[in-house]
């Protein structure tokens, strides 16, 4: 899966190195700094158990044998409990008040205001709900992934419905626990975009829509194909699995503090402050499969590299919101990886570690077929412009789902009838339909909408660095990508969860989220590429 999945129902919670651990302080005879020593020093404790949740679950994606997950979902239940009672404790929320009127949060950028003001969103969060629902939720985690992997391996929707049924039922509770003004899923959307609504994404995904089926309309009706096929020749794994690791150490992942693994699904799982997980898959036939996924799941990898890692854990060290994590990631994927520049500088690579199978391609050739625009049915596996029509479709049913409105029953023919409404076409089986996803049997509704939120926020980064840095392309050309990264980790990885995502925004480009960016880019590449 293109994104942290695994992770993202962590608890936000506080790290700090330096502070002096405080059990048996009251924190009624405590000064300010003394509280927010104290509430550092057990937040760090429990962050401690949420970076071995992060390991288990990474486990689970990569080694657990099938039988051991009843087991496993006993053990992130427990995990996932122990977290909670820490965190909603008395005392936490008396050290959040002792903190909270003082000088130590007079400025609200500094690091002490960051942390406390995340963490008391953090804990009030966390006080709204039971503790046999956190149990529950991931308990029931892991025992709906299984059974997704085994509906998808059939294509038997139908099998997997019973688990739906369940996790949409938690998530409504969930909703009406923590309280809403107008929507139930601003409750869930809340979690991984803080502060946006269901209306804010509305907004901005309606501005999106129109042009993008304009545009993916007109590449449909030209009749000009790129050479797909050059990129289902014969790419053996082992050289494979090389030239992606070149790849993403190229643009400055670091793998003495990561690795790359093998999942059915890609996705980046952060077990420590130097401890950054990256997953792919490989096809022999497909070599994008891999290659633009581990481009992906590197953007990601590098935000959680950037972060400060003396804040690991704090809000000062922790992503801005999943939104923003995604537009490192399709930056990295697609601004930077599907660009004729990036090319012009990794083609000869490519051919001469795979030989005669790329003997005959030119970059011309390659650059089309990289950036084929083409409706089709796996949302990973979709171009720029027809990906954010996956994303609609579902962030349509998910809000479908959690009102009531459409039944776990009936979500596979509901998907079917918008995938031919957007995209023209109608999926053969589950596999290719509304089983493709891992999220749903992972409890994350609510999320699907960061991704293209993450696209938007990429393509606006993109165009402000391109103007700060210069000549952005003949870097790319070149394989210096190192000032990209640097202007990345200033102006965003480093800050944590200083500004939120929206207010980051504005502050780095100087502009409020549009979809101008991104069109004005898709349709550069249209034109350059399809003569419209």
């Amino acid at each position: 899966m293109k994104k942290p999945v695994a992770q993202v129902r962590l608890l936000r919670v506080a790290f700090h190195l330096d502070a002096p651990l405080r059990r048996g302080s009251n924190p009624r005879t405590m000064n300010p700094s003394e509280s927010y020593s104290a509430l550092l020093a057990e937040l760090r404790e429990i962050n401690r158990l949420g970076t071995m949740e992060s390991l288990l679950a990474w486990d689970q994606q990569t080694h657990m044998p099938g039988k051991g997950t009843p087991f496993r979902a006993e053990q992130k239940s427990m995990l996932a409990a122990m977290m909670h009672q820490r965190l909603t404790s008395k005392k936490v929320g008396d050290w959040l008040s002792a903190v909270e009127t003082s000088d130590l949060v007079a400025d609200p950028q500094s690091d002490a205001a960051v942390n406390v003001r995340h963490t008391r969103r953090d804990y009030d969060r966390a006080m709204k709900l039971p503790e046999e629902l956190v149990r529950e939720r991931s308990r029931l985690s892991v025992m709906a992934h299984q059974a997704w992997v085994e509906a998808r391996k059939n294509a038997d929707f139908a099998a997997f419905v019973p688990w739906l049924e369940k996790t949409i039922a938690l998530v409504r509770r969930e909703a009406d626990c923590i309280g809403y003004k107008k929507h139930p899923y601003d409750a869930l959307l809340d979690e991984y975009e803080p502060g946006d609504t269901t209306a804010d994404v509305q907004a901005v995904f309606d501005e999106l829509r129109d042009p993008l089926l304009q545009l993916v309309g007109r590449i449909v009706d030209c009749g000009r194909e790129a050479p797909v096929e050059i990129l289902e020749r014969t790419f053996p794994v082992d050289v494979q699995e090389k030239i992606v690791r070149q790849a993403s150490a190229a643009i400055g992942f670091d793998f003495q503090a990561g690795r790359l693994d093998v999942s059915v699904h890609p996705f980046c799982q952060t077990c420590g402050p130097h401890d950054t997980r990256l997953t792919t898959r490989y096809d022999e036939h497909s070599f994008g499969d891999s290659f633009f996924s581990v481009l992906h799941e590197t953007g990601h990898g590098l935000y959680q590299q950037g972060l400060p890692p003396e804040h690991f854990g704090a809000p000062r060290g922790h992503p801005v919101s999943l939104g923003i994590h995604e537009s490192q990631s399709r930056l990295w994927e697609n601004l930077v990886g599907r660009s004729r520049p990036f090319w012009r500088f990794f083609l000869p690579k490519l051919k001469h570690v795979f030989g005669p199978t790329l003997a005959d391609v030119n970059e011309d050739d390659w650059y089309a077929a990289i950036n084929d625009v083409r409706p089709g049915f796996i949302r990973v596996d979709a171009d720029e412009a027809t990906y954010n029509l996956h994303v609609l479709l579902r962030f349509e049913l998910e809000q479908a789902m959690v009102t009531g409105d459409l039944a776990a029953a009936d979500v596979a023919d509901a998907w079917n009838e918008r995938m031919k409404k957007y995209l023209g076409l109608t999926p053969p089986d589950a596999a290719k339909g509304a089983l493709q996803d891992i999220h749903w049997s992972l409890g994350a509704i609510g999320y699907f909408a960061t991704y293209t939120l993450g696209n938007l926020y990429a393509a606006q980064f993109f165009e402000k660095a391109s103007r700060d840095l210069g000549d952005l392309n003949a870097m790319l050309a070149r394989g210096d990508f190192a000032p990209l990264l640097h202007w990345l980790r200033t102006n965003i990885h480093s800050h944590g969860q200083r500004f939120g995502a929206r207010d980051l925004v504005r502050r780095v480009t100087g502009q409020k989220l549009s979809a101008r960016p991104m069109m004005e880019h898709l349709n550069r590449k249209a034109a350059e590429i399809y003569r419209i």
